[in-house]
């Protein structure tokens, strides 16, 4: 099954009709250094955080300054798992993946190949984004689904696949890359910073249509 998280969740309105649709993860992003309607302060984050109920995954998106900036704000809103856009090594990652005590997602553009296998063995996943110049996500530009399919298929990390999805869109992306996650933020907005909630429970219902799909063709 294909798993769904729905990021840039700003309010505990927004966190209750993700859970309510059936996201499997959720995701808040503090302490960035780009304009961005998602952000939340460090105090909101940890709030949302500890509202989030049992069995739905946290997930905390940082743009860190450092290594050690990121494990101070993973030790104060201890989410479930760390998302980093970021252009740490190998051993600064490893610092943080150790320090912080959490899952580590760390993400990379879809032309980044070369070091999303250089990182394969250091996270925990790999978020295959279609990115800015300074790293940051929520472009709203999708990707080369093929691309990343076969990237997927020579990891051994699972891959998740993010940028430019919406509820038209995410049912191809499913099928065509095949990833173990799909992740979805300006997609399912009525305006910035804020979900829609038909567009949210319209997303994962088309995720799981097309895992159901999948299953029916490979059954035959």
């Amino acid at each position: 099954m294909t798993r769904v998280k729905v990021c840039g969740l700003t309010s505990e309105e927004d966190l209750e009709t993700t859970v309510a649709a059936g996201a499997d993860a959720v995701g808040f992003i503090a302490d960035v250094p780009v304009d961005t309607p998602r952000e939340v302060d460090s105090c909101t984050a940890a709030d949302l955080v500890a509202a989030t109920p049992p069995f739905v995954t946290t997930t905390l998106v940082l743009m860190p300054e450092s290594p050690s900036h990121a494990v101070t704000l993973a030790r104060t809103i201890q989410p479930d798992v760390l998302q980093l856009h970021c252009d740490f090594d190998r051993e600064e990652l490893q610092f943080v993946r150790a320090e912080s005590s959490t899952k580590l997602v760390v993400t990379v553009d879809a032309t980044e190949g070369e070091r999303a296998h250089d990182l394969d063995d250091v996270a925990d996943a790999l978020l295959v984004d279609s990115t800015t110049d300074d790293g940051a996500g929520g472009t709203g530009e999708t990707h080369d689904w093929d691309a990343t399919r076969d990237l997927a298929s020579a990891l051994d990390s699972p891959v998740i696949l993010a940028g430019g999805l919406t509820p038209d869109n995410v049912a191809e992306a499913v099928t065509t890359a095949e990833p173990y996650g799909v992740d979805v933020a300006s997609g399912v907005e009525s305006d910035g910073g804020t979900k829609d909630a038909r567009a949210v429970h319209a997303f994962v219902r088309a995720v799981r249509q097309a895992d159901a799909e999948g299953e029916g063709e490979v059954a035959v």
